[in-house]
């Protein structure tokens, strides 16, 4: 067993969320998830643990010694700017009780990092945590050395160890960065943090009254703390690992104070490892500006935003009603025993609007739905590639082995319904129970038959690739895959042979079972690049893949 990976002992009782009753510890410090009362345990199932060793970080480290953890700060940085970044321990408090979670520079999320187009960052990061950790800079066309991808473009960066990442950002937009070793672990314990990057055009968006950031996540507890990690290999292989305590900006209480009329821009970025979320303020008027790489062909008036792991959206919002408006996770949820959907909504934070009034001009600008022409002109040079066959097909399925008999047994049922997407963990034991020792996810070049790290693409730069993904609903246990491409940027043609009446630059958009999703990507990065599901159990079961692009950047 790996050093960094110990066997725990149970910690203390603590009140988590709703209904979550006191588990009893189980052999290896194990602790079932919360279930639904409702929810039967499978014959052969109890007592069972995943065939892999319980992970919690800085076991045996006195909590109080930690540093407190600080909400995240603001970096503005100009061209050629240098922040130094800590990888480390620190102290978080989650409904009243403290836990040792991981944090870049002693923050929850960490630094938002503001710099302009065209600029170079320079982000010299050191690694003080138990594990290997390196950090991505997610949705950025970065030089290729700097994409933070261990074994691929850079070795681990061990404890103790640093790595200087120059960050190139030649998009405008909201990216993020995370792990990519383990980010499984890493990344739910708290490793993620955005980087804005502004236009030289101030009218680049219409008019708001100001910008909010709203970093969606979840994190999966009982009434005794955190539920352990798997060591060696992820747990909750099959479907990814659903929290049970909701998290808008690290914290379970966000507040935010605006004005009558106010006009406010949020950048959403969903950082969970597996969970979609379903984004409304009910009582307020919505529109999508904006997704992962810039702008739409046109802004739209939206009821919610699905936003699966990885996406970021841009919404503008206006409030016209004095009081409390909810933020809201608003979902289907299902019974796969029973075949049952029903409504299940989350509040995630609450926006308290005054009766002051706003500045009315911006009010009353909110009005105008933007057509963007410099949008359409940038992808008007691609329309010729939108209706040719596809360069490559992928297929996504899955495989299993050793699973226990009575999870085999109940997956083989006629009567287990599997939606197109998993909006919530419906099967908490028999995906806790699944590890990624047992499951390989896979990506299928369907021409070739060669999957995942054995797929062998070559392009060069200024080729326009389109590549065609059909999620297989027979597979063993389907599930929706974001998919995320490295490096480039895609647009999303078509899903099931619908047209997508508008475009948007993409790095991660979502297959649902049963569905056919058509990219079209432009390889303009040169380099050996990946391609995965990012739900991170999955990535960590197999779902990977790498081209390579030649030549130099345009």
């Amino acid at each position: 067993m790996c050093a960094a990976f110990a066997v725990l002992t149970a910690p203390g009782a603590a009140t988590a969320q709703g209904n979550m009753p006191h588990r009893e510890v189980l052999p290896g410090g194990w602790r079932m998830p919360p279930m639904d009362a409702a929810m039967p345990v499978l014959p052969g199932l109890v007592g069972a643990v995943p065939p892999v060793s319980a992970f919690l970080p800085g076991v045996g480290v006195d909590l109080s010694s930690l540093p407190e953890a600080q909400p995240s700060s603001v970096v503005e940085m100009a061209d050629g700017d240098t922040l130094d970044m800590v990888i480390s321990l620190v102290r978080r408090e989650i409904l009243g009780r403290d836990y040792a979670m991981y944090g870049y520079n002693g923050q929850y999320p960490g630094p938002l990092i503001r710099a302009d187009q065209g600029s170079t960052v320079v982000v010299r990061v050191t690694n003080e945590i138990e594990l290997p950790s390196s950090v991505h800079w997610h949705g950025v066309r970065i030089d290729n050395r700097f994409d933070g991808v261990p074994g691929v473009t850079q070795a681990p960066i061990e404890r103790g160890e640093s790595f200087t990442y120059e960050v190139r950002v030649p998009d405008a937009g909201m990216f993020w960065y995370h792990p990519h070793s383990r980010e499984d672990v890493q990344q739910d314990l708290g490793l993620y943090g955005n980087l804005l990057v502004s236009s030289p055009d101030p009218g680049y968006f219409g008019p708001a009254h100001r910008e909010e950031v709203l970093v969606l996540d979840d994190i999966l507890m009982d009434d005794q703390g955190m539920i352990p990690w798997g060591g060696e290999s992820p747990t909750h292989a099959l479907m990814g690992r659903f929290g049970t305590v909701m998290l808008l900006n690290g914290l379970t209480d966000y507040r935010l104070d605006v004005r009558r009329g106010e006009v406010v821009r949020f950048y959403l970025t969903n950082v969970a490892n597996t969970r979609t979320f379903n984004i409304r303020f009910p009582g307020a008027r919505m529109k999508i500006v904006a997704s992962d790489i810039g702008k739409f062909e046109r802004e739209e008036w939206v009821a919610s935003v699905p936003i699966a792991p990885a996406e970021r959206y841009v919404v503008d919002v206006r409030f016209d009603r004095s009081g409390e408006t909810p933020i809201l996770n608003s979902i289907q949820a299902i019974n796969h025993f029973r075949g049952e959907f029903y409504p299940h909504v989350d509040t995630l934070g609450t926006v308290s609007v005054s009766e002051e009034l706003a500045e009315a001009a911006i009010s009353r600008g909110f009005e105008t739905l933007r057509e963007n022409g410099d949008v359409q002109a940038d992808i008007d040079r691609f329309r010729q590639h939108f209706t040719r066959a596809p360069d490559h097909e992928l297929e996504a399925t899955l495989r299993v082995r050793n699973l226990p008999l009575s999870i085999v047994r109940a997956m083989a049922n006629d009567t287990l319904y599997v939606p197109p997407m998993e909006w919530n963990d419906a099967m908490p034991m028999m995906n806790w129970l699944s590890t990624g020792t047992q499951i390989t996810w896979i990506l299928r070049d369907r021409a070739t038959g060669a999957e995942n790290g054995d797929i062998d693409w070559t392009f060069d730069v200024g080729d326009v690739v389109k590549i065609r993904i059909f999620n297989n609903p027979d597979a063993f246990h389907p599930m929706h895959h974001p998919i995320h491409v490295h490096g480039q940027r895609y647009l999303v043609l078509e899903r099931d042979g619908v047209p997508n009446p508008n475009l948007v630059w993409k790095d991660t958009a979502v297959v649902p079972v049963g569905s056919t999703m058509d990219i079209l990507v432009e390889m303009s990065n040169p380099g050996e690049w990946v391609m995965h599901c990012h739900i991170a159990e999955h990535l960590h079961a197999g779902m990977m893949l790498s081209f390579v692009v030649r030549g130099e950047w345009n």
